[in-house]
């Protein structure tokens, strides 16, 4: 019987191939989508799940509550490691100092050696106890965790030690350098760490070695301070939870921190599995995606097999009328219900199963450039147990959704009026199902369509908008910022300005807008500190010249090499209620324990962020201590060749340091990466849509025409023109695009108007977006109808009235 069925099925799509083409790539097209959407979202909900007991781990947050917000702190004061290991001491404890940025040159034998085989990184430096390893079990391949009890020694991973010593096997036992100042022994090897891991680590010291040399690793053994890059985790025991600790966690905050009169600060754990996708308290990972983004990218593949199944449906119940015949000989044959219901999913699972094969070489042929629209650098493939599954799961329920309803319809036909060719497609399963599910097609082709409107013109406008300064042209090299390099700098800045090329040079601590939060109390005119945090920044005087950051009063300070003025910025006087820039000019402002300093100028608001934030109250001084960003303003002539005559000076001047080399407009582009790649993902997905819903149209207006040939024919032959015959058949398909556009509408709104509340500055959802929307559905659905209708319309009527 299953042979029979299948011989029939091949049949079947042989002697109808314009109605097995349409599905099977509708299908196809759908489940490529869907498996391709699967190893993305499973990606990202997999941080870090591969560690064993991965569930019992916690990040140790500091939750820091003033009187107008609460800040969440991803570090803790350095004395809270051993505080909190005293009072829990059954819990285990380790800790990440991540150092991040700094320079690696590698001596190899010798501990002395000279070497031009130096590395800027910029993430993987992370200092670590040994008890860290028994919280994160992070495989060993040589030497274990222990060794990190000793200081000056390090481990590696295995694509560091092949990066530095050509293999790994070599490594233990040579030396590498950090920031040409601590010669670290090279003790022991990890295994590489997944890439989808918040804690990608290459270089790994002792933390006693960062805890042995504070001042250059910022290890400060002091509970007012407090850093992003200093952060705790606990590995809790299988009998104890979380909220058990609730109580013992508010005790211990009471304890060991001293009421502040700026804010109260208390820790709480945080589940390992929620630190990726927490934006607002910062990871070492990469924060590249969110849940919500996951949801929509879920939700996206639900949508596009659903309109494939729709696609089906429409099309088998359409079709069926051309099989009532058959269907009412095998009744009076005495076929059962049951076999012909039978039969029809037959068919339906052999034309699942050819889409199901087509989809997994579509998926297999799209991985490639999967990094392209999400940050996934690793390889990714469809042949492995669990997409495959997951594949084979979604081929069984798609043949269940797409192939149940019509096979019910066909099995359920009445031998009598079926042989007698009583059925129309009208009359097939009703015409009001099938136009409600054009209307779902089309309003979830809308939808996306919307969106991707929405999310293009928001990147666009964020794009175009004003800044507060230039950042175009404008070469920045970051690189340690220890005393060698600050004695050079002078010299390096003339010899740059020499070239009539370079326009203008500055050093700093940061470039105007990046992910520095570098913030502290301050008072302001000889009054107590102030209840919110002021923002720092440290620069030269050329800093404003450099970025093309204007003043509204006042200037820039002086050259000098630590504080002699401040500049502040337009959001610091409003949130201090002063109206006038020119008021504080000469009025002193400290910051943390410094000295009253005058503010010597006050600029317009720049953007010191990405444009999701607001912009934060602001001073900036000069500090060369700090200094460890230049930069250079180039001219638009020869851009090449300057700045191959930049790096020629760094080398020149600064010989024993690599540098790290961005444009600024590349490092803004930066901020919105996650954004941009969901606005390419509506685009291709919307695209998606759109073909699978003119593929579903196409087939109906085929069948149309073919049904409705005689009554053309009559038409024509009554003096219908073509413009009419065009008119009849798209009449009815518009009035379903417009009422899908109008359920699509809505829903769109809102869910858009939700992303877009990520973002200060955004653009406003108005009416031209949704005509924009309507405009390119009504387009795309003529041309898909007409060209059909238009070739029923032109046909010789003769022709398919000659039978009559």
């Amino acid at each position: 019987m299953i042979r029979n069925y299948l011989t029939m099925a091949f049949r079947n799509l042989k002697r109808h191939r314009a109605f097995a083409f349409i599905n099977i790539s509708g299908l196809a097209v759908g489940i490529a989508s869907c498996i391709v959407l699967f190893l993305v979202v499973k990606y990202e909900l997999g941080y870090d799940r591969f560690l064993p007991g991965n569930e019992k781990i916690f990040h140790v947050v500091t939750r820091q509550v003033y009187p107008d917000r609460v800040h969440y702190q991803p570090g803790v004061p350095v004395p809270a490691l051993a505080a909190l290991r005293n009072d829990f001491p059954e819990i285990t404890t380790g800790t990440l100092h991540n150092q991040s940025g700094r320079q690696v040159t590698v001596l190899g034998r010798d501990p002395n050696a000279k070497s031009d085989q130096k590395f800027i990184e910029d993430s993987g430096i992370m200092f670590a106890d040994p008890q860290f390893f028994q919280v994160f079990p992070f495989p060993w391949l040589q030497g274990s965790a222990s060794m990190l009890s000793e200081p000056n020694v390090v481990a590696l991973t295995e694509e560091a030690g092949d990066k530095y010593f050509g293999s790994w096997k070599q490594a233990v036992g040579q030396y590498i350098m950090i920031d040409n100042a601590v010669t670290l022994k090279v003790a022991g090897i990890l295994q590489n760490i997944p890439a989808n891991s918040d804690f990608p680590m290459g270089v790994v010291p002792s933390l006693v070695t960062s805890k042995n040399n504070p001042d250059l690793f910022g290890y400060n053994d002091d509970w007012g301070s407090m850093s992003s890059n200093f952060q705790v985790f606990m590995r809790l025991p299988e009998n104890v939870s979380p909220a058990s600790l609730d109580n013992r966690f508010a005790a211990f905050s009471k304890k060991y921190y001293r009421p502040g009169t700026q804010s109260v600060k208390s820790n709480y754990l945080q589940p390992l599995s929620e630190v990726h996708f927490d934006r607002e308290i910062e990871s070492f990972g990469d924060h590249s995606v969110s849940r919500s983004t996951l949801w929509t990218l879920s939700l996206i593949g639900v949508f596009i097999i659903l309109m494939a199944c729709i696609n089906f449906v429409n099309m088998s119940t359409a079709q069926a009328v051309n099989r009532s015949r058959e269907i009412g000989i095998r009744k009076v044959l005495g076929g059962k219900r049951s076999s012909l219901f039978g039969q029809m999913m037959g068919e339906t699972g052999v034309m699942v199963f050819i889409s199901l094969l087509l989809g997994l070489t579509i998926a297999a042929l799209c991985l490639p450039y999967v990094k392209y629209v999400a940050s996934i650098q690793e390889s990714l493939s469809v042949f492995n147990t669990e997409v495959l599954l997951f594949a084979l799961a979604l081929a069984v329920l798609v043949t269940f959704l797409a192939g149940s309803y019509p096979a019910l319809v066909v099995s359920g036909f009445k031998p009598l009026l079926a042989l007698k060719n009583k059925f129309s497609s009208a009359s097939v399963a009703g015409v009001s199902l099938r136009r409600v599910l054009v209307v779902t097609q089309f309003a979830i082709s809308q939808a996306l369509i919307i969106g991707t409107i929405v999310a293009v013109s928001q990147m666009g406008a964020i794009k175009q908008a004003n800044i507060g300064f230039n950042k175009d042209a404008v070469m920045v090299l970051e690189a340690a910022g220890d005393s060698v390099v600050q004695s050079r700098q002078d010299a390096f800045k003339s010899a740059l300005l020499g070239n009539p090329q370079v326009k203008g040079v500055s050093f700093s601590s940061d470039v105007p807008s990046s992910d520095n939060n570098w913030s502290n109390n301050f008072a302001f005119d000889h009054t107590e500190d102030q209840n919110f945090h002021l923002f720092m920044k440290y620069a030269d005087e050329d800093y404003y010249k450099t970025f093309g950051i204007e003043f509204v009063a006042g200037h820039a300070y002086s050259k000098s090499d630590s504080i002699t003025g401040w500049v502040v910025n337009e959001t610091l006087l409003s949130k201090l209620g002063i109206k006038d820039p020119q008021s504080v000019i000469g009025k002193d402002l400290r910051t943390g324990a410094t000295q009253w300093k005058p503010i010597v100028g006050v600029v317009k608001d720049f953007r010191t962020n990405s444009m999701r934030d607001n912009i934060p109250p602001l001073a900036i001084g000069t500090w060369k201590q700090v200094y460890s960003a230049a930069g250079i303003k180039i001219s638009g002539d020869n851009f090449n060749a300057t700045t191959a005559f930049v790096q020629d000076q760094w080398n020149k001047y600064f010989p024993e340091y690599a540098n790290r080399t961005s444009f600024m407009d590349e490092r803004i582009a930066d901020f919105y990466k996650q954004e941009d790649q969901l606005a390419l993902l509506y685009k291709i997905f919307a695209g998606i849509a759109i073909f699978i819903s003119c593929l579903g149209l196409y087939g109906l207006v085929s069948f149309m025409a073919v049904q409705r040939t005689r009554e053309v024919g009559i038409r024509k032959t009554l003096g219908a023109t073509v413009p009419q015959i065009v008119y009849l058949f798209s009449r009815e398909f518009t009035v379903l695009v417009v009422v899908a556009f109008a359920v699509a509408a809505p829903l769109a709104w809102y869910f858009m108007n939700r992303w877009l509340e990520n973002f200060t500055y955004k653009i406003t959802v108005g009416p031209g977006i949704f005509l924009l929307a309507i405009l390119i559905s009504m387009t795309i659905a003529w041309i898909t109808v007409g060209y059909k209708s238009i070739r029923a319309a032109l046909a010789n009527p003769v022709k398919s009235l000659r039978n009559e």
